[in-house]
């Protein structure tokens, strides 16, 4: 695993075992890590040593963000940058964002899995940093669209849990200057052209406010200026791109009345939304829970991302 002292410019390769779908195994598929940034990350600071990973496969101690690249056999141009949940203290990555890269690459779309820096690791730029991660990596996937045969203009974002917050955020505030220009990536465009979030933290005002994402985002007393900053609804207007937004109904981390309250803001600014409450499932549930309905939301994104990536057309 990549650490500080190994530094930036490596390009490592993992392989990642099967993935088991209705009717199909997908191949192993190998992810190039790419560094997000050339040298310390705005601000600097952070912890040392290599990326932990507990029995439930999520990571954290990431001394390097980085970006995973799962390239499909027969790319369709669209890529999609996915970030597992965790509450900003770790990232989900077996359950979430790798099952959705590996999802992904069953459709031809190629996938970015975001390892961004988690606030409370010690970095100098505190809430600001994983925002400062993903618009980063918005604008390296676009910088480097000849090399990946992807479409700049077919650039999406898929978010869990706290992932749906980090990159609702992206979403709703791409204008946003969450740090200085570094090189000729930055010149890229961090406005995502779509976006996912499922089960998402969205608010952190009261009384929807009782989450990890609040407390180590922004702490646990945030004055109620902080809270509407760090509140995704607050943030969105007409020039947002279209959402997709799921949750279950027995959620019990991130209240439902999440996306409800992402519903009405985009709709109130006339972005098109799509939203789809399951009545079962609870949270974590990743690419579906079996014997849920959580299982069902597939089928639901699937025509979503044909539509919304009109005239390119997703392998079945």
């Amino acid at each position: 695993m990549l650490t500080r002292r190994s530094m930036l410019g490596t390009i490592s390769a993992a392989t990642l075992l099967p993935l088991m779908l209705p009717g199909k195994t997908l191949a192993a598929a190998p992810a190039t890590s790419l560094p997000l940034w050339p040298g310390q990350p705005p601000g600097g600071g952070g912890p040392t040593g290599p990326v932990s990973e507990n029995a439930r496969g999520a990571i954290s101690n990431i001394a390097v963000p980085v970006v995973e690249v799962f390239a499909p056999a027969k790319p369709n141009g669209i890529a999609m940058l996915i970030a597992g949940g965790g509450g900003y203290r770790r990232i989900s990555m077996r359950n979430e964002a790798r099952p959705a890269a590996r999802w992904l690459n069953a459709r031809g779309i190629t996938a970015f899995v975001l390892s961004y820096r988690l606030p409370g690791e010690g970095w100098s730029a505190g809430p600001l940093a994983p925002l400062q991660d993903a618009q980063r990596a918005i604008r390296l996937i676009r910088a480097n669209a000849g090399r990946f045969s992807i479409d700049r203009q077919h650039v999406g974002v898929l978010g869990f849990s706290a992932g749906g917050h980090l990159l609702g955020l992206a979403a709703t505030r791409s204008a946003f200057a969450s740090y200085q220009p570094i090189d000729a990536a930055d010149t890229q465009s961090a406005r995502p052209d779509f976006a996912a979030l499922i089960y998402p933290v969205i608010t952190l005002k009261p009384p929807y406010d009782h989450t990890s994402t609040r407390r180590i985002l922004i702490g646990k007393h945030p004055s109620a200026a902080t809270s509407a900053e760090w509140s995704v609804e607050d943030h969105v207007q007409a020039q947002c791109p279209p959402m997709f937004l799921v949750q279950a109904k027995d959620d019990p981390v991130s209240d439902p009345e999440n996306t409800l309250i992402m519903q009405q803001a985009c709709e109130t600014a006339n972005v098109p939304v799509e939203f789809h409450p399951l009545e079962n499932g609870g949270h974590g549930f990743g690419m579906g829970k079996p014997g849920t309905a959580s299982a069902e939301w597939p089928a639901y994104f699937s025509p979503w991302l044909e539509r919304i990536n009109a005239p390119i057309p997703l392998e079945q």
